[in-house]
C-alpha cells in the first residue's frame, strides 16, 4: 500500500506482527463468547426445557443419493464439519508462525514443541495410571489438546503486564499439540477404512498441490475440491476432520505481487486522478481491475483465509460447539466417577508437569532457548493453563466414550479446565504484582 505522509512508515516486519496480534485479539474475544456459550448451554442443560435441547442436537440432516447415504445428526455436521474450518484455522496459524513468524527460529520453535510432546505425554500416562482396569480406557485422547481461545482469553486478563513472549508460546503449544490431538483422532478413533473413499479423497488433495503448482488462486475453486476432499474422508473411516489440516499445512504463504509491483499498479491509476471510469473509459477500467486485484494478492493465501475466516471460527463456529457439546446434567453429579477422576488428573496435574518437565529438558540440552522476556516462572504459569482442554476435550470425548460415560467425562473436562484455569491465572496474578 502506497505510504500515508502523516503515519508512520510500514516495516517488513508489519506483515509478521499484525496478523499474529489481530489472531490473538480475536481469540481474546472469542474465549468470552465461548465462556457464555457455555454457561448457556449447562443452563439450559439443566431447565425444563432439558429434553427439547438435548434431543435438537440428534436432529437427522443429510441428502440421500441412491446407495449413498450423507444423513447425519446435526451434532455430528458440527463436530465433524463446521469444526474442520476450526481445524483448517489453526493449520493456517501454524504455518504462517513456521514460515514467517517467530518459529522459523528452529531452536526458539523447539520449546513450545517440546512443551506440546510433553503435555500430550505426561496427561496421557497419568489418565492411563488412573483408569487402569476401568471401562473408558480408550478415552485417553481427551487430556491431551489445549483450548487456545480460553488460555488467550486468560492471558487477555492481564494486558502488557505479562511478557508478550509468553503469549506467543502458549499459542503455538497450543496449536502444536491440537494438531497432535487431531492426528492422534484420525488415527485412534477413526472407524473401518473404505479404501476407495480414502484414495479418491487422497486423489482431492493431489489436485489441490497441482492447481496450485499451476498458479490457480481462486478461493472458491479450493473450497469447493476441499468440501469434495471432507466428502471422501468423512466416508472414508478417517475422520474428517483431517482434512482441515492437511488443507491448511498445503496453504502457500509466498505473495503473489510484491510491494514494488503494487506501487506501480496503483500509481498508474492515480496518475489520471480526473478520469470518469464510468463512463467508457476501457482502459481505466481495466487499470481499476488490475488494481482490485493486485490489492488481494499482495496478502499471501495463508493470511487471506484468516482475515476471511477466522471471526467466523472464534465468534460462531466455537459457540455453536459449545451450545452442541457442553450441555451436561449436574443434577446428581458424581464428582468421584474413575473417568472424571481420570480426566481432572490428566488435565490439572498431567499437563503442568509435561509442559514444565519437557520444556526445561529442551532448554537444558540446548535443543531449545527461552525466547527474550520469557522466564520459569511465567512458563509455570502458563503450564497450568494449558489444562484448560474444552474444545478439543469434548470434542475427542465425544468419539471416544459412549452414553454411559459421557456425561461423567464431561463433568470431568470442566471441572478439570476450570480448575486449570484458576491456579494459573492466580499464579499469574502473583507473578504480576510481585513485578509492580
Amino acid at each position: 500500500m502506497i505510504d500515508d505522509p502523516q503515519t508512520l512508515p510500514h516495516e517488513a516486519a508489519d506483515r509478521i506482527t499484525k496478523p499474529f496480534v489481530r489472531f490473538l485479539k480475536i481469540e481474546a474475544a472469542a474465549g468470552g463468547l465461548l465462556l457464555l456459550a457455555v454457561l448457556l448451554a449447562l443452563a439450559l442443560a439443566n431447565s425444563p426445557w432439558q429434553e427439547a435441547f438435548l434431543g435438537f442436537w440428534e436432529t437427522p440432516i443429510g441428502l440421500t443419493l441412491g446407495s449413498l447415504d450423507f444423513t447425519r445428526s446435526l451434532r455430528h455436521w458440527i463436530n465433524d464439519g463446521l469444526m474442520t474450518l476450526f481445524f483448517f484455522v489453526l493449520s493456517l496459524e501454524l504455518k504462517r508462525e513456521i514460515v514467517l513468524g517467530e518459529l522459523r527460529n528452529p531452536r526458539q520453535a523447539a520449546l513450545p514443541f517440546a512443551g506440546a510432546v510433553g503435555g500430550m505425554v505426561v496427561p496421557v500416562s497419568l489418565f492411563l495410571a488412573t483408569m487402569y482396569g476401568q471401562p473408558g480406557m480408550h478415552g485417553w485422547g481427551t487430556v491431551m489438546a489445549t483450548d487456545t481461545a480460553f488460555v488467550i482469553g486468560c492471558l487477555a486478563l492481564f494486558g502488557n503486564r505479562i511478557p508478550p513472549t509468553l503469549r506467543l508460546f502458549l499459542l503455538s503449544l497450543a496449536i502444536f499439540d491440537d494438531v497432535g490431538a487431531i492426528l492422534v483422532v484420525a488415527i485412534g478413533y477413526g472407524e473401518a477404512l473404505t479404501w476407495s473413499a480414502l484414495g479418491l479423497g487422497l486423489l482431492g488433495i493431489g489436485i489441490v498441490a497441482t492447481a496450485s503448482r499451476l498458479g490457480i488462486r481462486s478461493i472458491p475453486v479450493y473450497f469447493f475440491i476441499g468440501a469434495a476432499v471432507w466428502l471422501c474422508f468423512d466416508a472414508s473411516g478417517v475422520h474428517a476432520t483431517i482434512a482441515g489440516v492437511i488443507l491448511g499445512l498445503m496453504t502457500p504463504t509466498r505473495i503473489w505481487v510484491s510491494d514494488i509491483r503494487l506501487r506501480v499498479i496503483l500509481g498508474r491509476v492515480l496518475a489520471a486522478p480526473n478520469a470518469d471510469h464510468r463512463q467508457g473509459d476501457v482502459a481505466g477500467h481495466h487499470d481499476l481491475r488490475q488494481a482490485g486485484r493486485a490489492l488481494t494478492e499482495s496478502l499471501s493465501p495463508v493470511e487471506r483465509l484468516e482475515i476471511m475466516l477466522h471471526p467466523w471460527v472464534g465468534f460462531a463456529i466455537m459457540p455453536i460447539f459449545a451450545l452442541a457439546n457442553a450441555g451436561i446434567t449436574i443434577s446428581g453429579a458424581d464428582f468421584g466417577q474413575p473417568v472424571s477422576v481420570a480426566i481432572i488428573v490428566g488435565l490439572v496435574l498431567g499437563k503442568p508437569i509435561g509442559v514444565l518437565g519437557f520444556s526445561w529438558l529442551a532448554v537444558r540440552s540446548g535443543l531449545a532457548v527461552l525466547a527474550p522476556g520469557l522466564s520459569w516462572p511465567f512458563i509455570i504459569a502458563g503450564s497450568f493453563l494449558t489444562g484448560i482442554g474444552f474444545t478439543m476435550s469434548l470434542f475427542i470425548a465425544g468419539l471416544a466414550f459412549d452414553w454411559s460415560v459421557l456425561n461423567a467425562a464431561k463433568l470431568g473436562i470442566l471441572s478439570g479446565s476450570a480448575l486449570s484455569a484458576m491456579l494459573g491465572v492466580a499464579l499469574l496474578i502473583w507473578l504480576t504484582l510481585r513485578r509492580t
